[in-house]
């Protein structure tokens, strides 16, 4: 049985590869909603989904009953879906891929990936990522970047990777498409440790930011800020009636302004960085690395 499904054969315009996983790389739920976001903006569709008979255990990512408007009931399963968008206003489209991080076969499910990354032409994938870390969540979202790629780094101001330890999908996934000649970035958010449990539209935004900016085609999304808003609001009416919870904000955001010595507007500047310059980077990255074929 071939693992990719193929629905239709896309016609996409040098599509750059935009991925997120929900699971263990996705802190507050943010780069699944922020996938959600970017496939929204531009109506992507699906053209083919990853079979996930092989790549997961059922009693930990459960298919889902639904009722159709007949009544019959129906089992739906957790298939990794392949969308494509066209993006008028760029030089590139976009390829999006979106689902629950796979528990078996990694290097199998990463050749299926990249199998489809070769028949669309992807010519650079990006993964969406988010982490919980030790940060205030009434300062800017701090956004990371990172690729193994030293010119591409120098090019978007990101830095190689230095962590050593366990890794997930995410990990895998750079190896492989890596290895197949395929330019990877990532970008994960950092989400409130101590407000892990709620979904973050903030940190989602960010990396809607960050990832749309690569194709200079920014994304309005009055909803998504709305909910950022009220995001921190919300969390921050919860901190207000706990002492200890109050003291250890303040102290976060101490940390936080003594680390980056700035204003929040000027730190704020710093960390989405020089985005109307990202695009022409990439498209210069692309033109002077250009792929066999």
């Amino acid at each position: 049985m071939e693992m990719v499904r193929w629905e239709r054969r896309p016609e996409l315009r040098r599509p750059l590869m935009v991925v997120a996983f929900e699971g263990w790389n996705d802190a507050g739920d943010a780069s699944s909603i922020a996938l959600g976001c970017l496939a929204e903006a531009w109506r992507a569709e699906r053209f083919a989904t990853i079979d996930s008979e092989e790549l997961y255990d059922f009693t930990v990512t459960r298919p889902q009953v639904r009722l159709t408007e007949s009544g019959e009931r129906h089992i739906e399963w957790p298939d990794i879906e392949l969308l494509g968008a066209r993006v008028p206003s760029a030089r590139h489209d976009l390829v999006l891929l979106r689902g629950v991080e796979p528990q078996l076969r990694w290097r199998t499910f990463a050749a299926a990936v990249v199998s489809v990354a070769e028949a669309v032409n992807a010519e650079l994938a990006v993964i969406l990522g988010a982490l919980l870390a030790d940060v205030p969540h009434t300062r800017p979202v701090r956004v990371s970047g990172t690729t193994d790629d030293r010119d591409l780094a120098n090019r978007l101001g990101l830095s190689p990777p230095s962590y050593e330890g366990p890794t997930g999908i995410v990990g895998v996934l750079h190896d492989a498409l890596r290895r197949s000649g395929i330019p990877t970035a990532s970008f994960w958010a950092a989400v409130p440790h101590y407000v892990h449990q709620l979904p973050s539209p903030k940190a989602a935004l960010a990396l809607v930011e960050r990832s749309s900016a690569l194709l200079g085609a920014a994304v309005d999304s009055p909803e998504l800020k709305e909910a950022a808003l009220d995001y921190e609001r919300q969390v921050s009416e919860r901190v207000a009636d706990d002492e200890d919870a109050a003291a250890y904000v303040a102290q976060l955001e101490d940390a936080d302004d003594v680390e980056w010595g700035h204003s929040e507007a000027e730190i704020s500047a710093l960390r989405i960085g020089d985005v109307e310059l990202l695009a022409a980077e990439v498209e210069r990255f692309l033109r002077d690395h250009p792929r066999e074929g």
